[in-house]
């Protein structure tokens, strides 16, 4: 019954910070034991995991994204938050949010964005 849905801008320019917004609903983002990923596709290529936020608020990085990802959660609003800064033109791709951190179980529809001036 989970169902994620993105949303935020899907054009960036070079330099400026991507920020995406996951919405949840028909679970809470805060249920014991459940992991909050971010996963993206750039054109021609494979997945590749960003980040995720833990059900008690602990955040995990890929080591090759770490120094410019961050992962953030409004319980209030039942939603967690992408940000990754400095962004470049390979940063294009599809972002996915998903429920899980090795396989995953729901997963949102997925936004394009990409990185132009």
């Amino acid at each position: 019954q989970v169902q994620l849905q993105e949303s935020g801008p899907g054009l960036v320019k070079p330099s400026q910070t991507l920020s995406l917004t996951c919405t949840v609903s028909g679970g809470s983002i805060t249920t014991n034991y459940y992991y909050w990923s971010w996963i993206r596709q750039p054109p021609g290529k494979g997945l590749e995991w960003m980040g995720a936020i833990r059900y008690s608020g602990s955040t995990y990085y890929s080591p090759s994204l770490k120094s410019r990802t961050s992962i953030s959660r409004d319980t209030s609003k039942n939603q967690f938050t992408l940000q990754l800064s400095s962004v470049t033109p390979e940063d294009t791709a599809v972002y996915y949010c998903a429920e899980g951190l090795l396989v995953y179980d729901y997963w949102g529809q997925g936004t394009q964005v990409t990185v132009s001036s």
